[in-house]
């Protein structure tokens, strides 16, 4: 955002644009990024459009829809995108020259945004509007890629594209991707993030930190949530109801004393891990004792979020009465037939090896060879250095 407020972009000077935002669509020294595209921009805003839970933040739930509305200071229409609507329609692109998209992603396949985004995309294709992302840095860069590679079978508003549930992209490249597997017919441009490096964390770019969605409080979050969101689909507590979601993962099954020997002995890199007991106020478990684990990070080049959440998941089975964990059954996300943990992990591999036991290691090893794959492709198109 700081590239465009102190230049904009020639090709956007005298059009009629919309702009795709929500709650992070800042300048570094807190301007909203209306105000960046005021009266002085020389750009005409003609249209707002927000993504899962709303241009402010206000939806704090998977499939809590907003509805479209009015701006009140702008007069201009806003686009609930997660809704009656996911696909902007041609109606809402009506008269628009440009599209812009500001939004900040988590560095996790399944953090909607960038499928909202795709979904743009399809839609200025049919248009013939350009699209132009001004890019943020990944917040978790530095994490290695991890967990499975999406297969095409399990594509839903979760995951739209072959990439790992840990992808190391920023949402910039992740369209260049889109574009190039799946809309090339989209005329898109992509504003770069002026010095960052693919091995930088959040707090190291002296960008201000304004969370993108309820339960992303702060940069650290960030770093588990890849793996512990997976929990979403499990009869576990990810933590929502307390202020560190996502580095908390607890239920009342659990016994936490147990679950932390195990846990310490599998000498898992890059954590450390300690008993934190909670009681959720709203969502899983809301008002119930949980007895849980908190994960601590303490060297993000070695700690992988996935594997952590794989072993968290089998050690909580082989600590816990059988039968205690389950698998939560269909809708999620808008997905009616699938199961929820198939769709956030990539497959239902990692599902079946939790079920029945099978290797760990080897279900790693499954997805260190496709990330391996993965990765030799994306360089040819990455747009930022290590």
């Amino acid at each position: 955002m700081d590239v465009v407020s102190s230049r904009m972009p020639s090709r956007l000077r005298g059009k009629r644009i919309g702009i795709l935002c929500h709650s992070s669509s800042i300048t570094s020294d807190f301007r909203f990024i209306t105000e960046v595209f005021g009266s002085d921009s020389g750009c005409t805003l003609a249209a707002l459009f927000g993504p899962q839970h709303g241009i402010s933040g206000q939806t704090q739930d998977n499939m809590i829809e907003w509805e479209s509305t009015t701006d009140p200071v702008l007069g201009i229409p806003v686009h609930s995108l997660y809704g009656e609507h996911r696909k902007p329609t041609p109606r809402m692109l009506d008269g628009l020259e440009a599209l812009v998209v500001d939004l900040q992603d988590v560095g996790a396949r399944l953090y909607t945004y960038i499928w909202t985004v795709k979904l743009c995309m399809e839609a200025c294709a049919e248009a013939g509007i350009p699209v132009f992302i001004l890019d943020r840095p990944n917040p978790i860069g530095r994490v290695q890629a991890d967990g499975p590679v999406l297969r095409d079978h399990y594509f839903t508003f979760v995951g739209g594209a072959s990439i790992p549930l840990c992808h190391r992209m920023t949402i910039g490249e992740m369209a260049v991707w889109i574009r190039e597997k799946h809309i090339p017919g989209c005329e898109l441009h992509v504003i770069r993030a002026r010095g960052w490096k693919r091995r930088l964390l959040y707090h190291q770019t002296g960008l201000p930190w304004v969370l993108p969605s309820p339960n992303m409080p702060a940069p650290q979050t960030a770093l588990v949530y890849p793996g512990t969101v997976l929990a979403e689909a499990l009869n576990l507590s990810e933590g929502r109801g307390t202020v560190i979601p996502f580095e908390l993962t607890g239920a009342p099954f659990i016994n936490s004393h147990r679950l932390l020997s195990e846990l310490r002995s599998r000498k898992i890199p890059g954590c450390s891990f300690r008993m934190h007991d909670y009681i959720p106020t709203f969502h899983k478990f809301a008002g119930e004792y949980c007895r849980g684990i908190q994960i601590h990070v303490t060297d993000a080049s070695t700690f992988r979020p996935v594997v952590t959440a794989l072993h968290l998941f089998d050690s909580i089975i082989r600590t816990s009465a059988a039968g205690s964990l389950t698998f939560n059954p269909p809708p999620y996300e808008y997905e009616y037939r699938l199961m929820p943990f198939d769709i956030l992990s990539g497959d239902s591999r990692m599902r079946e090896v939790l079920e029945k036991g099978f290797s760990l290691s080897d279900e790693i090893s499954r997805w260190d060879a496709s990330i391996e794959e993965f990765t030799a492709e994306f360089r040819q198109m990455a747009l930022y250095s290590d």
